[in-house]
């Protein structure tokens, strides 16, 4: 039966080899895509899951609220009491609970050191909780000892080469000096579908020390640095069970000085691990995460572009039914019934569609390791070691083969003997609608996706060229030590002797970071000290911070070095917290008292709202203060003429502040625009398949407009004869496509501003749709459509009238 199928396919390949090749090429490269967005959507989709008991797993996330119950910030770290508190306060539903504490300390290694941020300390419970193989030495053992310290085997390959790394030490530089750390275990290397990735696990223990003991450690809920993990007992509903955290909270950190429990200001979450990397992108977490909305799109490209290839396959079948209409017609005069006729015709289909899977699993060989670069995962199509991608192909031949033969088969077999062997058989309107429809459904997609890929660049295009408010460009960001901030004014005169430096400055977070930190505020609001419930962000810097960024003030002034007074009680506030504490005026502001965390004093100065924060999240309250002990960066304001003078200077003298630690300069505007690094990447993969959409969309209406002149030969040739110009024959034959193509934009429109809209709605700042977009993308796909129709129906037009008609 297969065999017959195949004997046709190649049978029409010969007589029309241009119309297979069509169907081929489309079905191919609708397949091919599809399977690589499937492939990356699979591994998006398996993250965390190797964990045995992963259902079980939930890390704990804080929330903070303001008074109108809106979330001021939310963090996917807590405070270091609250995973030993959930075990303890609820043993008969928590199983275990651990922490971890990502540090990124400097490792020291006989001769050698290297700056690690694969570091973390651990609570020896973790090993109960994820699914951690030791493959030498101890495990949970290792941290139940300060010093005790886990690698992983490419670690330990890359510090030990093929020696046995056990009992080997390790120095770590850590803030209160050197820490040695002994190697007790060998641990195999995490999943690269991992929402966190380990190359170090080190003991708590030296945690716990350096917050003053065991009693400050489990009293500390301001730092908020450490992910919690909690593994539920079986058959605990992680909803019910999230409801009993606020009266933990309440239990524990009681209530404020106006009586109110401290659960209505701050809120426990559960995540399941396997949620964590698509739909957890929190003010803090540990690596970057996916996100959801986006496989929602891959997967809808994806779908679009199978679609556009299956309509490609169903229109040509059937505009050409009339050429098989005489074969369908003896077929039923010899005795076939319609069921066999669509089994033929559907048996077809899937022939050829297993010859495009041939093909686009050849697109896939070749093309899939560039796609795993430019994503950053290790995808892979190894049938070998994943034979369960043969049930995906085959789902996807059966698919592919069963929606583009459907109409075809159905439309063919339908076929009345009599009129077709009488020469009177004629396609109904109703075959010629559907085709239309599926023209238009074509097109429509293909502008969508034009559409998209405009929207996505001008909005990427927005973000990387908005006025942030200040001057990012030419300023170099280094990290701060204890040796550099206790020298610092004699640091900072040298390095501003350097022709090509501007201004040094230090802080404690640098524009296009994330506003982490905040202490409770009290100011002078209509002559009375008044606590501000809303969420203030501090920001702590050195004296010429903001004019090293060149942020404009609008009212009162900045930090004076030559006052005494500023470095304890000077603070400056943006626009934004001015109207949060409710004063009237920047004016108004300046020389009131305010009160933030311990600081007592007085406000000095109003700046200008900037972005300190990338365009996804909006302008929120911040406070500036003088501070020594919490600069941990250093920005260096250069001028752009001599940029490679100045790194090789600072090279040079980063080899003498800090000679251990390599060189590795972080530029604010480089930092802003790694914040856009998936939308850069959305920008490329949708250009890029929105390109092959109308590619395989050019070339169903080539196949259609190339088999409608071939019909109407006689036709053209008698209206040449009668004197029908090339223009003429040019409308003639393409404002009926055109006029499918016009329909296909009109419904485009609508669809396209409804979905991109909410795209849109995740930046907090973006751009607006605007109508020169839909006409720009309409212009195209009309251009497109319209070269397509004219290079077919050109040659027609040209055609010598007297063979067309002696031909025909």
């Amino acid at each position: 039966m297969f065999k017959n199928y195949f004997k046709i396919v190649f049978r029409n390949a010969k007589k029309h080899p241009m119309y297979v090749l069509i169907n081929l090429i489309g079905l191919a490269l609708g397949m091919a895509v599809s399977m690589v967005i499937l492939l990356y959507v699979q591994f998006e989709l398996s993250y965390d899951r190797h964990h045995p008991d992963g259902d079980r797993i939930f890390r704990v996330s804080r929330a903070w609220f303001n008074p109108d119950g809106e979330i001021s910030l939310h963090l996917g770290h807590t405070a270091p009491p609250f995973g030993p508190l959930i075990q303890s306060d609820f043993p008969e539903d928590v199983e275990v609970s651990a922490r971890i504490f990502n540090f990124n300390p400097l490792i020291k290694s006989g001769t050698e050191a290297f700056e690690e941020d694969r570091f973390f300390f651990a609570d020896p419970e973790a090993f109960d909780l994820f699914s951690w193989e030791i493959v030498a030495g101890q495990g949970k053992e290792a941290l139940l000892e300060a010093e005790g310290i886990i690698l992983t085997e490419s670690t330990a390959k890359r510090y030990f080469g093929n020696q046995s790394p056990i009992g080997k030490e390790l120095i770590a530089v850590l803030p209160g000096g050197d820490y040695p750390l002994q190697v007790r275990g060998v641990m195999k290397d995490l999943p690269e579908n991992s929402h966190f990735h380990v190359d170090f696990v080190a003991s708590m223990i030296p945690v716990v020390q350096f917050y003053g003991g065991l009693e400050g450690f489990m009293s500390n809920y301001g730092s908020n640095n450490f992910s919690t993990f909690i593994k539920l007992k079986e058959g605990v509903k992680y909803q019910d069970f999230e409801s009993q955290l606020p009266s933990l909270i309440d239990r524990h950190m009681g209530a404020n000085q106006a009586g109110i429990p401290a659960s209505q200001g701050t809120k426990l979450f559960l995540w399941p691990i396997a949620d964590i990397h698509l739909h957890s992108n929190l003010a803090s977490e540990i690596e970057p995460n996916g996100n959801i909305d986006y496989v929602y799109i891959y997967l809808t490209v994806a779908f679009f572009i199978l679609l556009i290839a299956c309509i490609n396959f169903m229109n040509l079948s059937t505009a050409r039914s009339s050429l098989r209409s005489m074969e369908v017609g003896l077929r039923k005069v010899m005795g076939a019934d319609r069921s066999i006729l669509i089994r033929q015709f559907m048996g077809e289909s899937l022939v050829m569609t297993f010859l495009s899977m041939v093909l686009a699993l050849l697109l896939v060989w070749l093309f899939l390791p560039l796609f795993s670069d430019f994503v950053e995962k290790p995808l892979s199509f190894n049938l070998i070691t994943h034979p369960e991608y043969l049930l995906g192909i085959g789902g996807i031949m059966l698919f592919v083969g069963l929606i583009s033969g459907s109409y075809p088969a159905l439309f063919l077999s339908g076929f009345m003997p009599a009129r077709v062997l009488k020469g009177t058989f004629k396609a109904g309107k109703g075959h010629e609608r559907f085709r239309a429809v599926l023209v238009v459904g074509q097109f429509a997609i293909s502008v969508v996706l034009i559409v998209a890929v405009l929207v996505v660049v001008n909005q990427l295009n927005f973000m990387q060229s908005k006025d942030l408010g200040f001057q990012k460009e030419d300023i170099v960001v280094l990290p701060n030590s204890p040796q550099i901030n206790e020298n610092y004014l004699i640091i900072k005169d040298r390095l501003e002797n350097h022709p090509g430096i501007r201004a040094v400055s230090m802080s404690s977070r640098v524009p296009s970071g994330r506003l982490l930190d905040s202490q409770g505020t009290t100011a002078e609001v209509n002559g009375e000290l008044t606590q501000i419930d809303v969420r203030i962000a501090d920001i702590h810097v050195g004296h010429n911070f903001l004019e090293t960024y060149g942020i404009p003030v609008v009212a009162g002034r900045t930090f004076d070095f030559l006052q005494a007074s500023d470095s304890t009680q000077a603070f400056v506030l943006n626009e934004t917290a001015i109207r949060a504490v409710g004063w009237s005026s920047a004016e108004e502001a300046i020389g009131k008292q305010f009160q933030y965390g311990g600081r007592r004093g007085f406000v000095t100065g109003v700046m200008k709202d900037f972005h300190f924060e990338s365009l996804h999240q909006p302008i929120v309250p911040i406070v500036f203060m003088i501070s020594q002990n919490r600069n941990n960066l250093l920005s260096i304001k250069i001028d752009a003429t001599q940029r490679e003078e100045v790194l090789a200077y600072l090279k040079g003298e980063w080899a003498q502040l800090r000679p251990d630690f390599p060189f590795e300069p972080l530029f604010v505007d480089e930092g802003f625009n790694r914040q856009y690094e998936a939308e850069n990447r959305l920008k490329t993969i949708f250009t890029f398949f929105s390109g092959l959409a109308v590619l395989i969309s050019i070339l169903g209406l080539l196949g259609l407009v190339t088999f409608a002149t071939e019909q109407r030969t006689r036709e053209i040739g008698i209206r040449k004869v009668m004197g029908a110009e090339t223009g003429n024959i040019l409308v003639l034959l393409g404002k009926d496509f055109m006029k499918l193509v016009g329909i296909g934009f009109v419904l485009a429109v609508p669809i396209s501003w409804f979905g991109l809209n909410s795209w849109l709605d995740d930046f907090a700042y973006h751009i607006g749709i605007n109508w020169t977009v839909f006409l720009v993308a309409g212009i195209l796909a009309g251009l497109i459509a319209a070269l397509t129709v004219t290079s077919q129906t050109i040659k027609a037009a040209w055609a010598n009238p007297v063979k067309s008609i002696k031909n025909e």
